[in-house]
Order: structure tokens, then sequence, then C-alpha cells
């Protein structure tokens, strides 16, 4: 995981300003917050502090060289739709909205993850 520079409670602030400029978003979460959307997440901040934003194949690649960043490691995987945002754009809120709406729009495309139905009680 990438070394962070900021402390937790200062992440979720700006990564709550940047869902926040989304309309429609929603930050989720209470330990680990995140963003989803028709049962798809599209941001989550790791225990490790790691902001992590789901982005489509061409854009993962522009913001990987562009940013200098790495995807996603949790628990030994790589998660290949999920860039590391690095602590540097996360301060810059108004170069890190339009990544947001990149990973918002991309997941809004997804087909809805079925839910879980409740058994009814007979």
């Amino acid at each position: 995981m990438a070394k962070t520079t900021l402390h937790r409670d200062q992440k979720v602030a700006l990564y709550g300003q940047a869902v926040d400029a989304l309309s429609g978003a929603v930050l989720k979460g209470a330990t680990i917050p995140y963003t989803s959307l028709n049962g798809h997440m599209y941001s989550f901040l790791t225990k490790e502090d790691v902001l992590a934003l789901k982005l489509p194949v061409g854009e993962k690649e522009t913001f990987l060289t562009k940013y200098k960043t790495t995807l996603v490691e949790q628990y030994g995987i790589i998660q290949k739709e999920f860039v590391v945002v690095p602590d540097a754009l996360l301060k810059k809120t108004g170069e890190l909205i339009p990544w947001f709406q990149i990973s918002y729009n991309y997941v809004s495309g997804l087909k809805p993850k079925p839910t879980a139905k409740t058994k009814k009680k007979e």
C-alpha cells in the first residue's frame, strides 16, 4: 500500500468533499467509507487510509501514468479496476472531482447487481 501523508480524519473530510460535489453520490459506511451505485462500489477508503477509485480501462491507464500511482492491493490481491488516489491529488478536490465523475459514470453504465431477497415469514 502507498504511504500516506494525511491523517485519516483529513482524508475522510477531503473524500467527503469530492463525493458531495457529485449529484446523486452518497458517502456510506462508518469504518470503511465507500460509494456505490446499483450494487457496484466505485470508491472506498481502506483500513490503511488509502483512497481507491474504480475507473474504466482507458481512463485507468491515463490516471496511473499521469499521477504515477498503482492499482489497489487488498489482502494480497490486486484489484484490477481500482487505482490508488495519491494524497497530493486528494488535496486538490477540484482536480479529483472529474475523476470521481468518470468513475460514477462508469458504474452507472454497468448492469445492476441483484439484491438479496428477504425470506417471508410464514
